[in-house]
């Protein structure tokens, strides 16, 4: 059996790459829409699908990783992701680019982060540390994103994008050498004591859990509240005078403050009951939103509120997965984990897409804000009635 640091320390690098790669995406639009002769909607139409299909083939590719092992998963994920960047390096008009940063990498994210990975860091610890765990791996998407955005800004400054995509195809490739680690379907403490199970039955009995529709619930207000930040703040901190260049800092503080948050939260769920964890997490997010809109905005105030809110970003992430193994066990985490992540991605749909009409109709984010306020309090309230003891099957193992 593998020693678990080795896999913990492999997933959380194969994150790392894939997210870190994934987070520098938008710093290519303005060459590249200038060189192929692509509008904006072009660009954020591809980017639109690469969300879209992240979400939409999670569960299958989970399912993948637990009949078959996530190395393999890994492995063509990182193939996949690497031909995609490539792809938009030859790239000639917007549907290239659609099939190439759209279909491709979607669909191979979803095989090189969290969910796959997750998979297999669960089959190697027990229960009480493996919150901790999770929130180590969750880290390096943080991690990456403050090393490969920096990184491709200073490449596309100097060398232009079509060689800066080959390098990132590079880098991207590496997972596949790091899928080593995570390979295998080894019957580790989370699974020795598991009843024997299959797919549609994980499926059925999954379905009929009232706490797991729950937490999909919760995790769909997760994914608005980040893409809603992530795609809007910039321009809101813009339109208030702050000037375009604080979006940048602010986005980079938001990964920095996450690294810690993500490891925290991790931790405290492993301490403590990760359900109010999880419930004062969504709420602490609607106080740091409304105490943002509340008091007067200054570069200062802006830089608080992205440390506040990059240490509240993915703590939700090793919560969530953690109440998914602790009431269904690890044998399909990375399945019935890929069917919540995709709640997850519809409300990142609707975070990205929804705050923009609302800003043409009524000229401010005013609304926006105030539906992230609502549906903090909501997830808040959701988790409470969850119930988090394991399923009759694994207290009779």
């Amino acid at each position: 059996m593998k020693k678990p640091w080795i896999v913990i320390l492999c997933a959380a690098f194969i994150v790392t790459l894939a997210m870190g790669v994934r987070q520098s995406f938008g710093l290519f639009l303005p060459q590249m829409s200038v060189d192929i002769g692509i509008s904006r909607s072009d660009f954020g139409l591809a980017m639109a699908l690469q969300n879209l299909l992240f979400g939409l083939v999670q569960p299958f590719v989970g399912a993948l990783a637990d009949k078959h092992g996530a190395g393999r998963v890994v492995l063509a994920g990182a193939l996949l992701y690497a031909l995609g960047l490539i792809g938009a390096a030859f790239a000639t008009d917007a549907i290239g680019l659609h099939i190439s940063f759209g279909i491709f990498i979607g669909m191979a994210q979803s095989a090189t982060t969290f969910v796959v990975v997750l998979g297999a860091v669960g089959r190697v610890v027990s229960p009480e540390k493996r919150s901790s765990a999770f929130g180590i791996v969750t880290a390096g998407g943080s991690l990456g994103q403050c090393l490969m955005v920096p990184l491709a800004s200073m490449l596309l400054r100097d060398i232009g994008y079509h060689e800066t995509l080959w390098i990132m195809a590079g880098l991207v490739a590496l997972c596949g050498l790091l899928a080593i680690g995570v390979a295998g379907r080894t019957d580790g403490p989370s699974l020795v004591e598991e009843v024997e199970q299959s797919a549609r039955e994980a499926l059925r009995e999954a379905s009929v859990h009232r706490g797991f529709w729950l937490l999909n619930a919760g995790f769909f207000v997760c994914g608005f509240h980040i893409a809603f930040i992530a795609t809007h703040l910039p321009a809101y901190l813009n339109d208030k005078g702050l000037g375009i260049e604080i979006g940048g800092n602010v986005l980079a503080l938001v990964g920095l403050f996450n690294i810690f948050g993500s490891y925290v939260f991790g931790r405290a769920g492993d301490m403590l009951r990760q359900k109010y964890v999880l419930s004062g997490l969504y709420v602490a997010r609607s106080v740091v939103i409304a105490l943002f809109l509340l008091l007067p905005l200054t570069h200062a105030s802006a830089l608080v509120f992205a440390g506040a809110m990059g240490f509240l970003w993915l703590g939700t992430v090793p919560l969530t997965s953690g109440i998914v193994g602790r009431i269904f066990g690890i044998r399909y985490l990375s399945m019935l984990y890929g069917i919540v992540f995709l709640s997850h991605q519809v409300g990142s749909f609707f975070g990205a897409w929804l705050a923009g009409p609302i800003f043409d109709t009524t000229g401010s984010y005013n609304i926006a804000w105030g539906i992230a306020i609502a549906l903090g309090i909501f997830a808040g309230l959701v988790h409470l009635p969850i119930a988090d003891a394991p399923v009759k099957r694994l207290q009779t193992a």
